[in-house]
């Protein structure tokens, strides 16, 4: 048995002439007869919302923008810049069209921040003002089979589905659960995807058997291949083929609240009202000889413990300093997760498997605990006191506190 070492408690514009030998500053390699073309550099002048917009027009993910300038000809991507640096930036493919008006669908994880525009041959226009972005809205509950919107060409069969959550946890012990019934039409071929909203990528694809006025259901699990799904918004999409080749869908490809739920990695430990104390509850706080290892989550004793995420439980023990605690190795995410001073012991036993959310414990008091309270650690791997270090959960704290 490992001893415990702690007591706890975010306009350029203009044209470049190419020769052949090579282009200009500002310019993209073109040839013509006569050994030499004009091509203009793309300018953003007013960014917009088209559709599906906020109150007073403002811009959010899922919203069509309307882009107008000049030299669009050849644009065939947006990029959304979000805050500073690359890694948040996204880009997204347009279709070439207007010289001086394009369209574009915002991503879901956009960020408040400047767009830009690319043209064919690598021209990019200057960055436009900051965009401010709202959250998406929430994903529409769908929790009963209903009706499709479509779209559906004449003669195909008529579609009805249901999703039975709007937010899933990875790891949790009941997956995501879509449901749908084929009718009317000769059915010949279902296919069933699962939709990253944020780039509109395929993660998953199902081809049932073709079954007509049953009610069919597919469940996913939270994996994209072997590994977890990155956190954010998936959906289902339905198509549904007949006999003669007439398709019918369960929704549009820009529709991203259709069968929508949003994917979190982790949920909040305390089911209860709660507060993180002052300095002193925090991650590195002075104690005697030692500085704290983790942070304390203050609550009314008996308030239910949850496992933050699922995995295989190490240890589940008492100590004289730690009170009742357990230590669950999280599934597929190399860290292991401490929760001390449980009201009474835990039923769990090293090796049980948890789930994501699933009661481990209550807040209370046991050990070296002044009131009721969850002190919560977090140890990259290997593990807890098994050569991993202890690291500062507060910021993971707060994230999950905003979402469960």
């Amino acid at each position: 048995m490992h001893a415990l070492r702690t007591a706890t408690a975010f306009p350029v514009a203009g044209l470049a002439c190419l020769a052949l030998a090579g282009a200009a500053a500002g310019g993209s390699e073109a040839l013509a007869q006569g050994g030499a073309v004009y091509v203009q550099q793309p300018e953003i002048a007013k960014v917009s919302c088209l559709r599906g917009c906020a109150a007073r027009k403002r811009v959010r993910q899922g919203s069509l923008l309307r882009i107008t300038g000049k030299g669009f000809t050849a644009v065939d991507g947006v990029t959304f810049h979000g805050g500073s640096g690359a890694a948040d930036d996204i880009e997204v493919k347009v279709r070439p069209g207007s010289a001086r008006r394009l369209s574009a669908a915002v991503p879901f994880g956009a960020a408040t921040g400047a767009i830009s525009v690319t043209g064919g041959g690598g021209l990019e226009s200057a960055r436009s003002r900051v965009v401010a972005i709202l959250p998406a809205p929430p994903p529409e509950p769908n929790a009963q089979l209903s009706p499709v919107p479509g779209p559906r060409q004449r003669g195909a069969p008529r579609l009805e589905t249901q999703t039975d959550r709007t937010r899933a946890f990875f790891g949790a012990r009941h997956a995501v659960t879509f449901s749908y019934r084929i009718s009317g039409g000769t059915p010949k071929r279902v296919t069933v995807e699962l939709v990253r909203a944020r780039d509109g990528a395929v993660v998953r694809t199902w081809a049932p058997d073709v079954a007509k006025s049953r009610v069919q259901k597919v469940r996913w699990n939270g994996k994209a291949g072997k590994r977890p799904a990155a956190r954010g918004r998936y959906l289902f999409r339905l198509t549904v083929a007949g006999a003669d080749g007439e398709i019918a869908r369960s929704a549009t490809a820009r529709d991203f609240g259709r069968d929508a739920f949003e994917l979190y990695d982790h949920v909040f430990p305390v089911h209860g009202p709660h507060n993180f104390g002052s300095a002193g509850a925090r991650f590195g706080s002075a104690r005697a000889g030692h500085s704290h290892q983790g942070q304390d989550v203050f609550a009314p004793c008996g308030v239910r413990l949850a496992a933050a995420r699922g995995g295989r439980v190490k240890f589940a023990a008492y100590h004289a300093a730690a009170g009742n605690y357990v230590v669950i190795d999280g599934a597929g995410t190399g860290t292991d997760y401490a929760y001390m001073h449980l009201q009474r012991p835990t039923a769990l036993r090293a090796g049980d498997r948890v789930f994501t959310g699933q009661t481990i414990g209550a807040v209370g008091d046991s050990g070296n605990a002044q009131g009721c309270h969850l002190h919560y650690e977090m140890w990259s791997a290997p593990g807890w006191y098994d050569g991993g270090q202890p690291f500062d959960p507060y910021p993971s704290l707060r994230a999950w506190d905003g979402w469960s």
